[in-house]
């Protein structure tokens, strides 16, 4: 099992108890009624918008692939859409704002930028060169860097093979 998803159940645990909170301390300050209103709309905007947002996307990878451009920023643009109105659409005043946020532009830009570096990450360079496009590389210039002159083997007895026996540490 990966070393991530074991912590997955004590994070929904957080999060329900969070949610749980928030709504007491906002069904509080407002009223039950309100706040039970409250996360209604934004369940309902958030509805409103997975289907908007899932539009968006397939347009954008489809015109994207028609003109023969790699599909990944359409992609990454899409998935950070769907999560956000995916989050909106939950039930939930925690998990609404931080959706209402992801489809904020500047947030969105940095989520689509987050997305796109853990996506890089686990998959292996030509999958990633197909969906993005080629790699962008920053080149600093400066001062050349002297280069590590290599250094000369070091010959024992003469250079001739030595009989021997490898031990790996731990296993004598």
């Amino acid at each position: 099992m990966r070393r991530g998803l074991r912590f997955v159940p004590l994070a929904l645990l957080l999060t329900v108890v969070l949610e749980l909170l928030v709504f007491v301390g906002v069904g509080r300050a407002l009223g039950f009624g309100a706040a039970v209103l409250l996360v209604f709309a934004a369940s309902l905007v958030g509805l409103v918008l997975l289907r908007r947002e899932g539009m968006r996307a397939w347009r954008g990878f489809r015109s994207a692939a028609a003109a023969g451009q790699p599909p990944g920023g359409q992609v990454t643009d899409g998935l950070v859409g769907l999560g956000g109105a995916l989050l909106l659409a939950a039930p939930g005043l925690v998990s609404g704002l931080i959706g209402l946020l992801l489809l904020v532009p500047p947030v969105r830009r940095l989520a689509r930028a987050g997305v796109r570096r853990a996506t890089e990450r686990r998959v292996s360079s030509m999958v990633a060169g197909d969906l993005f496009g080629p790699r962008t590389v920053r080149v600093r210039q400066g001062a050349p860097q002297p280069t590590p002159q290599p250094q000369q083997p070091v010959v024992v007895d003469g250079g001739r093979a030595i009989e021997g026996e490898i031990i790996e540490p731990g296993r004598q």
